[in-house]
């Protein structure tokens, strides 16, 4: 991964985040303003990958009030140019490592069943943190509007031990 930058979010990317997201052609698309909200007043628990001028990758996430040892990964986006290179997972632990999520003991997300490259990668993140991925049902596919959006899986991954800056963990 030469030349990616990882780095919080600021305002100014919400464009280049909303367009990074309507190009996968997989992911939900929210408001243009929705991004611009991620980045102002959750930038903490969100985090962009840029090569040069291009966004390269983006991870939002948001701890639940009611469950504050819980980080709930709402989106991540890699550009099709940076996959198949360890981006995502990238994107995943500078999430981890952020201070913003020294208390966090889960990592959760819905994944839809056909997007198999992002279950992949969810269990490859429990893997190599050395802990479980518990796979539920969360969304039924009649939940959502327009009967077209399949069903949505929780993925729980857990407990995740204590991370030391620089990559490492330990209990």
């Amino acid at each position: 991964m030469e030349n990616i930058q990882l780095r919080q979010p600021n305002v100014e990317d919400g464009r280049k985040i909303w367009k990074l997201v309507r190009d996968t052609g997989v992911l939900d698309l929210n408001s243009a303003y929705s991004y611009l909200l991620l980045c102002k007043y959750f930038s903490e628990t969100c985090v962009v990958a840029t090569s040069g001028n291009q966004m390269a990758g983006f991870v939002s996430s948001f701890r639940p009030p009611s469950s504050p040892d819980t980080i709930f990964v709402w989106q991540i986006a890699v550009h099709d140019s940076h996959r198949g290179k360890g981006l995502g997972k990238a994107l995943l632990q500078e999430l981890l490592a952020r201070k913003a999520c020294k208390d966090v003991r889960f990592l959760e997300t819905t994944i839809s069943p056909s997007n198999t490259p992002s279950q992949s990668l969810f269990r490859g993140l429990a893997r190599d943190l050395g802990t479980g991925c518990e796979v539920s049902e969360c969304f039924q596919e009649d939940l959502f509007p327009g009967g077209t959006h399949e069903k949505e899986k929780l993925f729980r991954i857990g407990p995740i031990l204590k991370r030391e800056r620089g990559g490492g963990y330990k209990a």
